[in-house]
């Protein structure tokens, strides 16, 4: 799929509108499964978590349904189609520069953090336990975790950083429609790899708290990449390993 420098963060609009095009053309018509995830991914020379974006896209447009266990469906009866939305983000990206900006984040914060800021974080662990036991959304605890750490580190810049990449969460349709249907298969806030966080943070090790936040942002990534499949006969475990081995060579730049 060729794309212009300015086209390439929205990849996946790209290949929704094309999919869209096809069902306006009658290629896709009503009713009819289409294409498989591996097959989608080849023929539009993209990734299949791009591919998997692009079909809640889609969702969120009107144009398709997601059937379990047996694929994605144009729409019998398609509603009034939704316009794409002009800015939108997909949780994969979005995580992506989580997993870049604040495992820095978390090494600084280790050299600076104060005893009283530590014990504002395990406070907070007690509270996302409960919301996870009682399955509040928002993730509002999740939230107070990681901007506290990034108050930690002193800079007001990276704080404000750290805010806008949660509020972007819920301000783009695509990531949060992608949220839901991971806490809807139960994917919550990971209890123990904060734990892990908290545990380098304490110890003042910058290099431990980097290694952590990163390993559990890392973690979500694969959970997000299991939360939306969209084939059922091809499950995530090779999937995973491709996108953590991807996601390494990424980090080592």
């Amino acid at each position: 799929m060729t794309t212009s420098t300015a086209e390439t963060r929205k990849l996946y609009q790209q290949v929704a509108n094309s999919i869209a095009d096809a069902i306006r053309d009658g290629v896709h018509r009503p009713g009819q499964r289409l294409p498989s995830e591996r097959d989608l991914a080849e023929d539009y020379k993209v990734s299949r978590p791009t591919v998997r974006e692009a079909m809640i896209a889609l969702e969120i447009r009107g144009l398709v349904e997601a059937r379990h266990g047996s694929g994605v469906y144009v729409t019998e009866a398609p509603r009034p189609e939704v316009p794409a939305p002009e800015l939108d983000i997909g949780a994969f990206e979005l995580t992506e520069a989580r997993r870049l900006i604040e495992g820095e984040v978390a090494a600084l914060a280790a050299a600076t953090i104060t005893d009283e800021e530590l014990t504002e974080l395990a406070t907070i662990m007690d509270d996302m336990v409960v919301e996870n036991d009682n399955n509040v959304r928002g993730e509002r605890a999740d939230r107070r975790f990681h901007v506290t750490i990034a108050r930690a580190s002193r800079n007001s810049a990276l704080v404000t950083v750290v805010e806008n990449l949660w509020d972007l969460r819920y301000a783009s349709p695509l990531c949060r429609a992608m949220l839901e249907r991971a806490r809807q298969v139960g994917v919550r806030p990971l209890i123990d790899d904060h734990q892990e966080i908290l545990l380098a943070l304490r110890e003042r090790d910058p290099t431990a708290a980097r290694n952590a936040m990163r390993e559990h942002l890392g973690r979500v990534i694969d959970n997000l990449l299991t939360a939306t499949e969209i084939d059922a006969l091809e499950r995530a475990r090779s999937e995973v390993a491709q996108r953590r081995t991807e996601l390494a060579r990424r980090s080592a730049i």
